[in-house]
């Protein structure tokens, strides 16, 4: 299983990269902070690009979901009871003086 770096090595790894960067010619400019990359401004960024178009005018579909569910609620049928499986049932039989006899199974 491979390990992540820890922070303190991808900071040496970051700090080697830009050292070899600026050996090899490269230069780095400082930026104000505040200020962005997009032009226009940093409001620019919040806005959605996917979607620039007008808006198209919507259509209320409300009638077609009442009429949905009003023949959701009309194609309920009343539960039809289903005949129970009939177990036997164990009854004790007692004696004339009440005492347990036995155990019968009855149909009910």
């Amino acid at each position: 299983m491979k390990r992540k770096p820890t922070k303190a090595q991808l900071r040496e790894m970051l700090n080697q990269a830009v050292g070899q960067y600026e050996h090899t010619g490269g230069s780095i400019e400082e930026v104000a902070p505040g200020v962005s990359g997009i032009q226009g401004g940093p409001l620019k960024a919040q806005e959605t690009i996917i979607f620039d178009g007008n808006k198209e005018q919507r259509s209320y579909v409300n009638d077609v979901v009442a009429a949905i569910d009003s023949r959701k609620k009309k194609s309920k049928k009343p539960a039809t009871s289903k005949p129970k499986n009939k177990t036997p049932k164990k009854k004790l039989i007692y004696d004339d003086f009440g005492e347990p006899l036995r155990w019968v199974w009855e149909d009910e």
